[in-house]
């Protein structure tokens, strides 16, 4: 079975991109249009690695980064987080909540599905 990759954000053109770039890179995929149905998909399967936006309706990224820290069943979960917000601060925010990167927008779709490889230590 292949490496799994939850993609959480609200914007369905983002949404559509990363699917389509980490599907054609190998990766099963599941989407989350939102901080609930991420938490919701963790739940079901946690994934190797979550491409998780910041900025989102019901729980933003930073709360669904720190409710998954606080779970041990999901440690191994990698999470990249994706936001238009690129100042230092909010940088240091998502990695102290347990981030493994912070990537902002507009971003490299190239440099971001090799980050993704990278991560899984795949390709």
């Amino acid at each position: 079975m292949g490496k799994r990759v939850l993609v959480v954000d609200d914007e369905p053109n983002i949404v559509t991109s990363l699917e389509f770039l980490m599907k054609k890179a190998g990766f099963e995929v599941e989407v989350a249009r939102d901080g609930a149905e991420a938490l919701e998909a963790l739940g079901r399967t946690p994934p190797d690695l979550m491409l998780l936006d910041v900025m989102m309706p019901e729980f933003d990224g930073y709360e669904v980064c720190a409710r998954i820290r606080e779970d041990p069943a999901w440690a191994g979960t990698k999470i990249v987080m994706l936001t238009a917000r690129g100042r230092e601060g909010e940088r240091e925010r998502g990695l102290d909540l347990g981030a493994d990167a912070y990537v902002t927008k507009p971003f490299s779709t190239r440099e971001l599905v090799q980050q993704v490889k990278e991560m899984l230590g795949v390709g």
